[in-house]
């Protein structure tokens, strides 16, 4: 990740993937801040976000697009309440990432399938390489 648009882009995407249920609980909130404070995002100007989207930019590489869709399943999985709406706009995030649709189906499927609906990232890249190969 290499520009502060993409960073935004990215803290933008997800504030959108957190909205879906129409509200924010604070360690939803908490969670964000803490990857903007990672991406080296200023409080104030994520905060701002809420307001006003930033222009989207797809992460680069596929390894960004996969660390983006792993912080996506942890921040749909933070406030431990899952649900079809979610989970499409995730399906359809990783989609819209270029990301295959029969890795994406089969993370879903692997995270729906845990006692503690969470998926490893080391589970999660080799899904993702057993897809590419």
């Amino acid at each position: 990740m290499s520009t502060y648009n993409e960073k935004l882009s990215i803290l933008s995407e997800m504030i959108s993937f957190v909205r879906v249920d129409k509200s924010i609980k604070v360690t939803e909130y908490d969670f964000l801040l803490s990857i903007a404070s990672q991406l080296g995002v200023e409080k104030k100007a994520f905060d701002a976000l809420f307001h006003k989207r930033a222009t989207h930019v797809i992460p680069k590489t596929h390894a960004d697009r996969i660390v983006q869709f792993h912080r996506l399943l942890v921040l749909m999985n933070i406030d431990q309440q899952w649900d079809a709406k979610e989970m499409s706009k995730l399906h359809n995030l990783g989609l819209a990432m270029g990301l295959p649709p029969s890795a994406i189906e089969q993370v879903l499927h692997v995270m729906h399938q845990s006692p503690n609906k969470m998926v490893s990232p080391e589970l999660l890249i080799n899904i993702f390489k057993a897809h590419y190969n």
